[in-house]
């Protein structure tokens, strides 16, 4: 799995645990080795220029996802995508601002988006009540599995 990340937010982050985090969550998901995924931390005014360019929305948000080559999860017969996953970008400073709000740690809110803009480049959204429940079930399995994983455990 090629995860490349980039932190250009000025911000001291867990660059390496968040690309173990991908790394894991795209080996568990089943998409190709090969396939290759950017993170970019960037500052709160990128963000809101970011924000504002591709979603017509005001003020920094707190991730972004730009999917490339629109790769999806295998069924348990089909092969592994490879390709180009995109790109995820994150706002450090926001994250860290919001973390306290859900009862997590700044590393633990940025983890929590990186699987959350993770499943927005495999397909899932969460308009409707159907789509949140799915995307936010497998986002829930993930973050258990991994800290599992990360305790010692086998994960998923």
């Amino acid at each position: 799995m090629s995860v490349e990340l980039n932190n250009e937010s000025g911000i001291e982050a867990d660059e390496q645990g968040l690309a173990t985090l991908a790394t894991w969550v795209l080996a568990e998901l089943r998409i190709h080795p090969q396939a290759e995924l950017s993170i970019v931390l960037v500052d709160e005014e990128t963000m809101a220029a970011y924000h504002v360019k591709y979603m017509d929305l005001p003020g920094p948000t707190d991730v972004l996802s730009f999917p490339m080559d629109e790769l999806r999860i295998p069924e348990p017969d089909e092969p592994e995508p490879e390709g180009l996953l995109g790109d995820i970008v994150l706002a450090p400073a926001v994250t860290a601002r919001q973390a306290a709000e859900n009862d997590r740690t700044p590393d633990q809110e940025a983890e929590y988006l990186l699987v959350h803009g993770i499943l927005h480049l495999l397909g899932y959204d969460h308009a409707t009540p159907e789509e949140h429940a799915e995307m936010f079930g497998l986002h829930d399995r993930l973050m258990a599995a991994y800290e599992e994983h990360r305790a010692g455990g086998k994960g998923a």
